[in-house]
């Protein structure tokens, strides 16, 4: 059976960008525009495209692992493995070596997604704080600040300070991440960069956080000269907007993160 693994020679327990990795290595080594159109070269070129067909899917990666496995353990080409052996002894160890393979294929799989949720949420959840709180503080119309001794004020401006230098590094870390996409892994092939696919291009996203934010703005807006919200604030909110309400959203986003990163430690080890 043909082994993908050493084709793009990377170890069983590679990550998906790993192997990506090596894909684009190797292409642009073995890529016929840079061979001369070399029938060796071509040949090794689509060997390596079909390996990273299979290994790139996460899906038809396990099915692939399972078949290696069955290759390996339980025949070798002759029907006279040891491994087919009915030896009780024979057997447990047989059904051992099985699920420790599969158990890595699980475990390795359970990572990956792992690690990626957390990166995702990451970059969204800093992002629906952030809307929904300008949604709140033009409605309600705070005047905190304004209310509050030097000391408080000191306070306030410290943790917006904190505040949106850390919404900055959430937007660059979702920036990087998610955005600038790159529509065909062959593209990338020949420049000899380590592009990845991603989701989302910068522009559009930029423009819908933007967007999205002035929108959230305009809705706490209008629902604070709709109702008026001033009148049950005992002096903490105002009936007209103040620059201050600019103030709250890096805040609260960065409590937000801050409690959901304490609850992601805590959620570690039961997963």
């Amino acid at each position: 059976m043909v082994n993908y693994y050493d084709i793009l020679k990377v170890p069983r327990k590679a990550t998906s960008s790993e192997i990506k990795s090596a894909y684009r290595r190797l292409a642009r080594k073995l890529h016929p525009d840079r061979n001369n159109g070399s029938q060796e070269t071509a040949l090794k070129f689509a060997a390596i495209a079909e390996a990273y067909e299979v290994l790139g899917n996460a899906k038809e990666r396990v099915k692939y692992d399972r078949k290696l496995i069955d290759a390996a353990y339980v025949s070798n080409g002759n029907g006279d493995s040891v491994f087919h052996s009915t030896n009780p002894h024979a057997r447990r160890w047989r059904q051992m070596v099985y699920e420790k393979r599969y158990n890595d294929i699980i475990d390795r799989m359970i990572a990956e997604e792992r690690d990626e949720a957390m990166a995702f949420q990451k970059a969204v959840y800093p992002t629906v704080a952030m809307m929904v709180t300008a949604i709140l503080t033009t409605a309600f119309r705070p005047v905190i600040f304004a209310n509050s001794e030097i000391i408080g004020k000191i306070i306030i401006v410290g943790l917006f300070i904190s505040g949106v230098i850390h919404v900055v590094g959430r937007i660059r870390d979702g920036f990087e991440r998610y955005t600038e996409i790159d529509d065909n892994i062959h593209d990338s092939i020949l420049d000899g960069s380590e592009r990845k696919e991603k989701p989302f291009s910068r522009v559009g996203a930029t423009l819908a956080l933007a967007g999205g934010f002035a929108a959230c703005l305009a809705v706490g807006y209008v629902i604070g000269n709709i109702l008026d919200l001033s009148a049950a604030g005992s002096g903490m909110f105002d009936r007209e907007l103040s620059p201050e309400f600019l103030l709250y959203p890096p805040i609260v986003t960065l409590f937000v993160d801050l409690m959901h990163s304490i609850a992601s430690r805590f959620e570690r080890p039961a997963a």
